[in-house]
């Protein structure tokens, strides 16, 4: 019998012994020479921790609040896609396993399951990726922003990987593309994706709805500032899982850029890269606050269905609680940018 994981990237060769290669490599591939994908972990790995001791600290509460619903740690579902065909039961089992975690999901727009369904499948906190939310309960809508086209993700170019129909798109486009012998993703992309896209919309979705709007696909102080002009109600530090443009930054090395652009006025959540609870540390000392976890919870759905992902998400908890008691910071509020070193630091160290 195989060992237990023991921490989240265990799950990574579960999933990859579980799963067909081209359902896995659609999960696991990034655009183009995959630099960013590499670099979206090795960024954590570039910045140290610097704790402090003799600090009381029998009592940790990781619990936080994300526009004003509390979770149990700043450790969020981000949104992916078909999470059916790593498990049959989909967003259904990540859902619940998200709500048993006290934490919030972000369901995509690319889900296998409706809006409607996963809404259906537990009482929960979720957000949405985009805007038919309002009426099946879920309490803000997401907007990806860094998709006017779709990123070239060679892996699913030589796997000739197609895509199951999309029921969030039903009634609005056709679901009957052709591949013309290879990959339909792209055909797909082209009929959901809009590349006329721009801040305008952000002003004419507010008008439609009352739910707080989340940009999600934010790298830069320049887009972080006219989030706040156009109203979002808060900022998601993204490049897609690495899956868009290729050679843009690490998320958690612009995480600082974007937070002192918003000044406060809006909350700053990052994706991608977080594989450990010291992850989950850095990123919140460099002022975000919270932290969006996408390919392990497929993974932990892939190898274990609705318990795997309740173990990821726990096991990043664990750590995350761990490292809090090990640093010296018994609350979220006692997590300072004092107590992590990052490459900019130590650079500006030597002048």
């Amino acid at each position: 019998m195989a060992s237990e994981p023991v921490n989240v990237s265990e799950f990574e060769a579960l999933a990859k012994k579980a799963l067909p290669k081209m359902y896995f490599d659609f999960y696991a591939g990034g655009a183009e020479d995959e630099y960013t994908l590499k670099d979206n972990e090795e960024a954590y790995q570039r910045i140290t921790i610097r704790p402090r001791v003799l600090v009381d600290v029998s009592r940790i509460d990781t619990s936080t609040s994300i526009l004003g619903y509390p979770i149990s740690s700043p450790i969020m579902v981000a949104p992916s896609a078909l999470h059916q065909l790593a498990n049959p039961e989909g967003e259904l089992a990540t859902a619940r396993a998200s709500a048993a975690s006290n934490t919030i999901m972000i369901l995509s727009f690319s889900s296998s399951y409706n809006v409607e369904e996963v809404a259906a499948s537990c009482d929960a906190v979720r957000f949405f990726q985009l805007y038919r939310a309002e009426r099946s309960g879920y309490k803000a809508i997401v907007l990806t922003v860094d998709c006017p086209r779709l990123g070239r993700r060679e892996a699913d170019i030589r796997n000739r990987m197609i895509v199951p129909k999309l029921k969030n798109v039903e009634g609005f486009v056709s679901n009957d593309v052709d591949a013309g012998g290879g990959s339909n993703l792209e055909a797909y992309a082209n009929s959901t994706f809009d590349p006329t896209l721009s801040w305008k919309d952000v002003a004419w979705l507010k008008s439609i709805t009352s739910l707080p709007i989340l940009l999600k696909g934010i790298l830069t102080h320049e887009d972080a500032l006219k989030a706040v002009e156009v109203g979002a109600a808060g900022v998601i530090v993204s490049n897609h899982g690495a899956r868009q443009l290729d050679y843009s930054p690490a998320t958690i090395t612009v995480v600082e850029e974007v937070v002192r652009a918003v000044k406060g006025k809006i909350p700053v959540i990052v994706d991608g890269g977080v594989r450990r609870g010291t992850d989950v540390f850095k990123a919140l000392a460099l002022g975000a606050q919270a932290v969006l976890v996408g390919r392990p919870i497929i993974y932990g759905l892939a190898a274990k269905g609705e318990q795997g992902v309740k173990q990821v998400i726990q096991m990043l908890k664990d750590e995350f609680e761990l490292t809090m008691a090990l640093a010296g910071c018994t609350s979220l509020k006692d997590i300072t940018r004092s107590h992590v070193r990052t490459d900019r630091d130590r650079f500006q160290s030597m002048l």
